[in-house]
C-alpha cells in the first residue's frame, strides 16, 4: 500500500501540495484527477522519490520515501515503474534497448539469453509487432511510442505502475487505444495502477477509485459512480468545466 499523510510542497513560492492525504491499496486502479497545474504530476514524483516534500509523510509498503537512504530508495524504486508524460524514450537506442532499461543489469545477467525473450514478451503485451524492437523511437508514431513506454514500465513486473497523463498529445482514437491497453494490462497483470489525468472520460474508464486533487488537497475520493452522482460543488464544478472544455475542443 502507498500511504500519503499531510504532504506539502511549494514550488516557486506557490503551494502546490497543501496537505495531501491518500491511501492507494495494492491492486487498485487509482486515478488522480484534477485541473491542469494542480500538482498531480508533482504528487507522482514524490511517490517515486524524484521530489522531496517540504513536510508530511509518504510510505510505500511501510518504507518512508522522504526519509529513505540510498539503499532504501533503491528498494522502493524497485517496486515502482513510471510512464512519463512525454514517453521519455532515448532516440539513440532501439526500442528493444529502451525497454531493457526497465530491467536491472543484475537481472539480465542472471537471465542470460532469456532477457531478450522477456523484452519481446512485453512488446507483444502492448500489441506491437516484434519487428519494432530493432527500430528507433523516431521511426514510430506517437501512439506507438507511448506503447513502448508502457512496455518498459511492465517488463520488470514492478508492483506499482505510475502513469503521468498517458493520453496527452494523442488524438482521440490513439487515446482510446492507450486507455484500453492500460485497462487490459491492469486486469491481466494485476499490478497497482496510479494514473494521473485531467481527462474525465479517461478517468471514468480506467478508475476503480478517483481522487480529485484541487487547491493542493484531495477534495473528493470515490468510485466513478459516486463521482457521477456527487452533489459536492467542487466535484460538480470540475465535471462541468471539463465537459465544457471537451465541447470546445
Amino acid at each position: 500500500m502507498i500511504q500519503i499523510r499531510e504532504l506539502k510542497k511549494k514550488l516557486n513560492d506557490k503551494r502546490v501540495l497543501d496537505g495531501v492525504n491518500l491511501d492507494i491499496p495494492e491492486g487498485e486502479s487509482m486515478v488522480i484527477m484534477g485541473p491542469s497545474g494542480t500538482g498531480k504530476s508533482v504528487l507522482l514524483k514524490h511517490i517515486v522519490g524524484l521530489m522531496d516534500p517540504d513536510s508530511g509523510e509518504l510510505d510505500v509498503d511501510g518504507m518512508s520515501v522522504p526519509r529513505a537512504d540510498v539503499h532504501q530508495i533503491h528498494e522502493i524504486r524497485s517496486k515502482i515503474s513510471y510512464v512519463f508524460q512525454n514517453s521519455a524514450l532515448f532516440d539513440s537506442m532501439t526500442v528493444g534497448e529502451n525497454i531493457r532499461l526497465g530491467l536491472t543489469e543484475e537481472y539480465c545477467r542472471s537471465a542470460g539469453s532469456a532477457c531478450m525473450d522477456i523484452i519481446m514478451r512485453s512488446i507483444d503485451q502492448v500489441n506491437l509487432d516484434s519487428a519494432v524492437a530493432d527500430l528507433t523511437p523516431a521511426e514510430l508514431s506517437g501512439g506507438m511510442q507511448k506503447r513502448v513506454a508502457i512496455a518498459r514500465a511492465i517488463v520488470g513486473e514492478q508492483k506499482y505502475i505510475l502513469y503521468d497523463e498517458p493520453t496527452t498529445g494523442l488524438d482521440p482514437v490513439n487515446a482510446s487505444v492507450i486507455n484500453q491497453l492500460i485497462a487490459r494490462l491492469h486486469r491481466e497483470i494485476g499490478k497497482s495502477s496510479i494514473i494521473v489525468t485531467h481527462d474525465v472520460e479517461s478517468a471514468f474508464f480506467l478508475a476503480d477509485t478517483i481522487a480529485l486533487l484541487s487547491d493542493g488537497k484531495v477534495q473528493a475520493l470515490g468510485t466513478t459512480e459516486e463521482f457521477r452522482e456527487s452533489t459536492d460543488p467542487v466535484v460538480a464544478n470540475f465535471l462541468r468545466s471539463s465537459a465544457h472544455m471537451a465541447g470546445v475542443a
